[in-house]
């Protein structure tokens, strides 16, 4: 009987002193990658916006989560091999900004890793990323801004704002699928219903740009429509700068571009989407797959004008188009 209770004391200080060990393993903290096709620092805002909405939502990076960053420009090959890293390194989720072409490299390397896509690019269903908005059906989910079905509203906005404009000169990068769509399908019957002549300027990369400044400079169009993507952002600067030398009231397709002199954005509110990027991280790591995730469309748009460029290049926008802005800078 002694021996008995021996033993059985002997097992209970081994559980009393195991209790102790197996709570103090350490909790796997998750680790989310935030890639990009540009600069870090050029997508400052988006990534600052989900990374507030997450600690918001309870989630403080170095603490109960790990965010890393990764640019793979928008040199494909390298771009795949970061890709291919983060598969291996089994990241929890792989946030892509960039569009539908960059989404699918991640898509190809990974079937397990859920994918967050932040908006920009064409329709993902016919990009074969996702089986349709209701049900994703696969590791891909998040937001999409459809930006590509916006280029018309862009040009309506721009006559509305300067009716003397006819001639708009357009910015694209021929190696993005959305700009493609858009100066094929969209903007065209936009601007024959408005009576309006596109001078489409393909450019393939930043060290282009001068070279078509040169060109569109000559050719004196009324008006400037830089779409959006990571060319443009990246660049969004001195485009800016040429059309307030030459005058042309411009928009564009990206937000930022307007901060740094550029006369006009219309577009989905970004940060609003941003935010609701957030949202899939926090379901998916409760345990959501991505696949019964439906991806949202925007629901809020900005139209941001800038008065100080309007000024500068002698411009007045009616009254009533002042009134639709969801933003004037002064």
């Amino acid at each position: 009987m002694r021996r008995k209770i021996t033993v059985l004391a002997f097992c209970a200080l081994l559980l009393v002193l195991c209790v102790p060990a197996a709570a103090q393993q350490p909790k796997k903290v998750p680790r989310i990658a935030f890639l990009s096709t540009s600069d870090i620092g050029a997508d400052n805002a988006r990534f600052d916006g989900i990374r507030q909405r997450l600690h918001e939502l309870g989630y403080i990076d170095g603490q109960n989560i790990v965010i890393e960053y990764r640019s793979g420009g928008r040199d494909l090959d390298r771009y795949q091999k970061i890709v291919a890293e983060l598969a291996r390194l089994k990241f929890d989720i792989i946030v892509v900004g960039g569009g539908t072409t960059y989404v699918q490299v991640v898509k190809k390397a990974t079937k397990t890793i859920p994918i967050v896509m932040t908006g920009p690019g064409g329709d993902p269903v016919e990009a074969g990323l996702i089986e349709s908005l209701a049900r994703p059906g696969g590791n891909v989910t998040g937001v999409t801004l459809l930006a590509r079905d916006l280029g018309g509203k862009r040009l309506e906005l721009l006559k509305e704002a300067v009716p003397k404009v006819w001639q708009i000169a357009i910015l694209y990068d021929p190696a993005n699928p959305a700009h493609q769509y858009e100066m094929k399908e969209v903007l065209p019957a936009v601007a024959h219903a408005l009576k309006l002549t596109l001078q489409p300027w393909e450019v393939r990369a930043s060290d282009g740009f001068q070279k078509v400044f040169a060109a569109v400079a000559k050719q004196r169009p009324d008006g400037l429509y830089a779409l959006g993507g990571p060319l443009m952002i990246a660049n969004q600067k001195r485009i800016a700068d040429f059309a307030l030398k030459n005058r042309l009231p411009s928009i564009d397709g990206g937000r930022a571009a307007v901060d740094v002199g550029g006369l006009m954005f219309y577009g989905a509110d970004q940060a609003d989407s941003y935010r609701r990027v957030a949202y899939y991280v926090d379901r998916i790591l409760k345990g959501t797959k991505p696949a019964e995730l439906p991806v949202e469309q925007p629901t809020k748009f900005e139209f941001v004008i800038n008065l100080k460029t309007a000024k500068q290049i002698g411009v007045t926008i009616p009254p009533d188009v002042l009134a639709r802005a969801t933003k004037i800078i002064r």
